[in-house]
């Protein structure tokens, strides 16, 4: 930021982008890297992340143990994978799981009635009456998901078309609750919550969870909406940019629950 600000006073003409600019300024305020090697190591309850043998901890100052190997492998490689600098935005996973061990622990069940809340007004149940193809392409990538709640939790959720609300059945989203709860740790829960966040659908967060959809499918079904108008009237670059780094953020939360669930 203090070189974009000589620039000013030097009278140059920076044309750079704004954003680009705040983002520059941000890195050069990381902490540098100060450790040179990231490990697992198996632990009462887990595996822990070791930095230089010495045990990582959160913001929060709580030992990062994860259940599984895989789990803390996520982690351990997002710390070796940085450069001279610990960038948290390259840390996907290890936000997520900071998350999960400083905040989501203490209150699971706040977050999971989050998630219901979602699921009580989601996205998938909400439908174009028109143009056919768009109409066409929603039922084709959301109404396997309410298909399978309905054969395997007994859940009915009532579509409406348009942006006007619809109330959900409240014996529906009791049964959510109650298959939630069967599934509540940590983890599961706080990676379920960003999915549910990014898509605006806890009914696909669950079929990821559930092996339903992988991540990639999902993804795509979230965004049927958006991809129809991008193809009408194209998309900004601005835009773009913020989808692919929510993208990454949706991937690094599926795969900390493939991890968790030894996948």
């Amino acid at each position: 930021m203090r070189d974009l600000l000589n620039d000013l006073d030097a009278g140059k003409n920076t044309e750079r982008d704004p954003t680009e600019a705040a983002r520059e300024a941000m890195r050069g305020q990381l902490p540098k890297r100060f450790y040179k090697q990231a490990s697992i190591e198996a632990e009462e309850g887990g595996f822990s992340v070791r930095l230089d043998g010495r045990q990582a901890r959160t913001p929060g100052r709580r030992a990062l143990i994860l259940p599984t190997a895989a789990a803390a492998k996520l982690v351990a490689d997002e710390f070796e994978a940085q450069a001279e600098k610990i960038d948290p935005m390259t840390m996907p996973a290890t936000r997520l799981v900071n998350t999960a061990i400083d905040g989501v622990a203490d209150d699971v069940q706040a977050v999971l009635e989050d998630i219901l809340r979602y699921a009580s007004s989601d996205l998938i149940c909400y439908r174009a009456d028109t143009p056919q193809e768009l109409v066409q392409r929603q039922a084709e990538g959301w109404d396997p998901v309410l298909d399978w709640l309905q054969a395997s939790l007994g859940a009915r959720f009532i579509l409406a078309e348009g942006v006007m609300p619809v109330d959900q059945p409240r014996e529906t989203i009791a049964m959510l609750g109650a298959y939630l709860a069967q599934r509540r740790e940590p983890f599961r829960i706080a990676a379920l919550h960003v999915m549910t966040s990014l898509m605006g659908s806890a009914l696909l967060a669950l079929a990821v969870d559930a092996g339903e959809m992988d991540v990639e499918g999902a993804w795509a079904a979230a965004h049927i909406d958006e991809d129809w108008n991008i193809q009408q009237w194209g998309e900004d670059s601005e835009a773009e940019r913020r989808r692919a780094q929510r993208g990454l953020e949706m991937r690094a939360a599926g795969a900390l629950l493939a991890a968790i669930d030894g996948q």
